[in-house]
């Protein structure tokens, strides 16, 4: 009974019998041809190989770099050469090594806004667009609260009572770079909530949950078992754009003192810690700001790659 929205036309019913496996090889090769889809648009294929080095760089680039994070024993300032090939910073550490280290935290946070914006969006979305009545009025209006405050503003005011946090317990410890992320993914779920209360609303009229109500399915069973699945592709691309947005929104956050703190660190707040350098040495401000250009771009041309590749109507990537 489960209807799959994909840029391929479905084929007639096949008998009874052949059912879930003719369900198998249609869904099989609807993806097939939005993978295909998707290598053809080159600025997705880019982005997606220079979002994978950014990850490979984060994560493993410490393990390979000669340099860790913790040694400070440089000079200060010194320009970008053959032995520090990003320079160093304010404190003397290598600045190739505190770039892997901030370029990890805010992928880190970028992933967690992401998967929280994702499902707070995904399932109050589903419930306002299926149940309708007092739980869609009071989601919805809700929602049109809190868009009329820009979001930036409502993480600042959760940032600002933020006070010192102790994420991982012991005694003097004050990471909170899970707490910036937690609030940045409190409040970034608002859009994909409307979308997929838009969906959803249409989806409860067709006929195949029509089938699943009759059959005494249960709400649960109806919302995450037959529309859910017809609205996986908007989930897929507002989820990879949410990347970029939390990028960018942490980074604004910690360049206003907001955010990120130390002992933890992000590039946003590198860029903050460096803000008074840019005339005499540039490089510690404008590296950790190509960096987060660089996740911005990339995210963003997988994100339209995706919905190019989900979009049936498109017409620039052939099949």
């Amino acid at each position: 009974m489960t209807e799959i929205g994909s840029p391929v036309a479905q084929a007639p019913a096949p008998p009874q019998g052949e059912a879930s496996t003719f369900d198998a090889t249609t869904a099989r090769k609807q993806w097939q041809v939005i993978l295909r889809r998707f290598t053809r648009h080159k600025l997705a294929v880019f982005g997606l190989i220079l979002f994978v080095a950014l990850v490979l760089f984060a994560f493993l680039g410490g393990v390979f770099w000669k340099y860790p994070y913790t040694d400070l024993g440089f000079k200060r300032y010194l320009p970008p050469s053959g032995d520090h090939p990003f320079g160093t910073d304010r404190l003397g550490g290598d600045m190739v090594a505190q770039i892997i280290r901030g370029t990890q935290f805010s992928l880190q946070i970028a992933m967690i806004v992401a998967f929280l914006s994702t499902v707070i969006g995904v399932v109050l979305g589903a419930l306002a667009g299926y149940l309708k009545g007092w739980v869609d009025t009071l989601i919805s209006r809700f929602i049109d609260l809190l868009l009329v405050i820009p979001s930036l503003i409502i993480a600042a005011v959760l940032a600002r009572n933020t006070f010192v946090v102790s994420v991982t317990g012991g005694s003097g410890s004050n990471s909170n770079w899970l707490v910036v992320a937690l609030y940045l993914g409190l409040i970034g779920w608002l859009s994909v909530a409307r979308v997929i209360r838009g969906m959803v609303l249409s989806l409860r009229e067709k006929e195949f949950v029509e089938a699943a109500r009759a059959l005494g399915a249960s709400t649960f069973r109806i919302v995450f078992r037959h529309i859910l699945p017809n609205t996986i592709d908007v989930i897929i691309v507002n989820a990879t754009l949410a990347i970029a947005q939390a990028v960018l929104l942490e980074a604004a956050l910690s360049f206003l003192g907001l955010g990120v703190q130390s002992p933890d660190t992000s590039l946003g707040l590198m860029i903050s810690q460096n803000k008074n350098e840019l005339t005499l040495h540039p490089w510690v401000f404008f590296l950790p700001f190509v960096f987060i250009v660089l996740i911005s771009l990339s995210v963003n041309f997988i994100g339209d790659g995706l919905r190019d590749a989900f979009d049936p109507r498109q017409k620039r990537v052939k099949a």
